[in-house]
């Protein structure tokens, strides 16, 4: 059995009762991070509607922390905006959780390099399915 004590109720709430788990078919904005000291692995998936994320999901491989990380960014990002999104930083997920332990705070990390990934993988294909005009 893993000692979970380190982490707070929030933590352990998120990392119990897991929120937007799995693919999201629709998405149009993939994103994935991963940290090769630990091996956890982030997968973020996004349905970008209007400027704003309308739907997230994600698929974690790691601790606990990582899965609580992922369950709560994709509670924090619905509704945001693009520009909202693009500043997001793992401090504001490590606040939203209540905090992390010091060791676990890479897995803050993961959620934002996911964020990243997935506006260069958003960015890249709304330009290729609207081609700049002459």
């Amino acid at each position: 059995m893993r000692d979970l004590s380190a982490y707070n109720d929030t933590v352990l709430d998120h990392y119990n009762h897991p929120r937007n788990v799995g693919t999201l078919p629709t998405a149009n904005a993939v994103g994935q991070a991963q940290n090769s000291a630990c091996g956890d692995v982030l997968h973020l998936y996004l349905q970008i509607d209007d400027d704003h994320v309308s739907q997230a999901r994600f698929k974690t491989f790691g601790c606990a922390a990582a899965i609580a990380a992922g369950s709560c960014l994709t509670e924090m990002i619905q509704g945001m905006s693009v520009s909202e999104l693009a500043n997001l930083r793992r401090q504001d997920v490590v606040d939203a959780l209540g905090g992390l332990p010091p060791m676990k705070t890479h897995c803050s990390v993961l959620a934002e390099d996911a964020i990243r990934a997935a506006l260069d993988d958003y960015n890249t294909t709304s330009q290729s399915h609207h081609p700049t005009r002459c």
